[in-house]
């Protein structure tokens, strides 16, 4: 019967194996798998490496390394695991997979380049286990999660339902800016607020929701109008921007402001009983003024508070939000760059259109001028406010 020694040098005997010194120029151009158990990994590993504990490799790494043709480096503590995985590797069909002589504890003795990787904690890995689960996602797509940030403009309809599951998800910064205080008639659409919450600032009723669903994110809130004079400021640091505004002046605004910080923008709007998505990703979709290069006038653009709004449409639409925003974070699927999603409730339809970017756009066009970052408000209903009237 054969030992376990035996095994390994059976393996040994039928792949190929690298010195240190051949990997290290490696490390940027191959994919390093670490096949030690999760408390050896989290004392120390090598740059970029995707970490598969060796019992679980067979189950899970067609997933997370789809493309059986890349260059593959696998290691452990000495070599021996490693070398059992580079032959299931190969028996998997996976065409270009080497052993690292040594494994881990030579590399370090050797001097070479390794970092303590951040990790999950225990109930962190409890509470986002189906993210887990989730090959495109993972504890690496978690942990981005949990180090990005992303500002919602305005905590009414659409920015409540956004806000809760990018809380929930585990963004890890999410900040928020909205003037207004909370109402009853908000509250037919509003979830992130309650009847107890009447009379209090959004931005404070928002960061109480949010922080209760979910401890490890740091809620930011901005109670001010924004303008051209704090709007660089407050997107400064933001990974991305979910739109949540209702009027044409905050959205040209953002645009302008967005281009210049190239801050993607999840652009969401309502009305009535229909709703609109789309991503504006900038200088490599359009932007929102070439999608709209002028607004329509003031009379002909009623908000919702004149027109009114199906209040599970927000919860469509802001859903819908929150799912462009993980991807865009997370660089999973095909965002909405370039498509505008339009959602009509009363016909239970989706439609999707092509929207290209303008050559000849003042904003974000190859002949554009320097982008001024000014105030649109003649172009604003008097009733508006700014943002989060929806």
């Amino acid at each position: 019967m054969a030992t376990t020694r035996d095994l390994v040098n059976q393996a040994r005997s039928s792949i190929r194996e690298v010195e240190p010194d051949a990997v290290e120029p490696l490390l940027d151009k191959a994919i390093v798998l670490d096949v030690r158990e999760a408390d050896e990994y989290e004392q120390g590993a090598l740059p970029g490496t995707v970490h598969i504990p060796r019992g679980f490799l067979e189950f899970q790494v067609e997933g997370r390394i789809p493309d059986k043709t890349v260059p593959i480096v696998v290691y452990c503590a000495g070599g021996a695991r490693s070398a059992l995985a580079v032959k299931t590797l190969t028996d998997l069909g996976y065409a270009d997979v080497v052993n690292l002589i040594g494994g881990f504890n030579r590399w370090k003795d050797e001097g070479r380049p390794w970092s303590t990787p951040k990790t999950l904690t225990s109930d962190q890995r409890h509470r986002y286990h189906r993210h887990l689960l989730l090959p495109e996602v993972g504890e690496a797509g978690q942990i981005k999660l949990l180090e990005s940030k992303v500002l919602m403009l305005g905590a009414g309809g659409l920015g409540s339902p956004s806000a809760m599951y990018l809380a929930a998800a585990g963004v890890g910064t999410i900040g928020i800016v909205d003037m207004d205080v909370v109402d009853a008639s908000n509250l037919q659409r509003q979830i992130l607020h309650g009847m107890d919450r009447i009379g209090d600032r959004k931005v404070d009723s928002a960061k109480k929701t949010l922080t209760a669903m979910n401890p490890d994110v740091d809620v930011v809130t901005y109670d001010v109008r924004l303008g051209a004079d704090n709007i660089l400021d407050i997107i400064d640091g933001y990974d991305l921007i979910v739109d949540g505004t209702d009027n044409f002046p905050t959205r040209y605004l953002v645009n302008d402001a967005s281009l210049l910080k190239r801050i993607p923008v999840v652009h969401g709007s309502i009305f009535r009983f229909e709703g609109q998505v789309t991503v504006f990703d900038p200088y490599v979709g359009p932007c929102y003024r070439c999608m709209i290069p002028e607004p329509p006038p003031a009379e002909l653009a009623p908000s919702c508070s004149e027109a009114g709004v199906l209040g599970v449409l927000c919860g469509i639409v802001g859903s819908l939000q929150g799912v462009e925003a993980v991807k865009m974070l997370l660089g999973l699927g095909d965002p909405l760059v370039g498509r505008l999603l339009a959602y009509d409730a009363l016909e239970q339809s989706f439609r999707t259109f092509n929207v290209h970017r303008d050559p000849d756009c003042p904003a974000c066009g190859p002949n554009a001028g320097e982008i001024v970052i000014a105030e649109y408000d003649q172009f604003c209903l008097p009733h508006a406010v700014r943002p989060g009237e929806d």
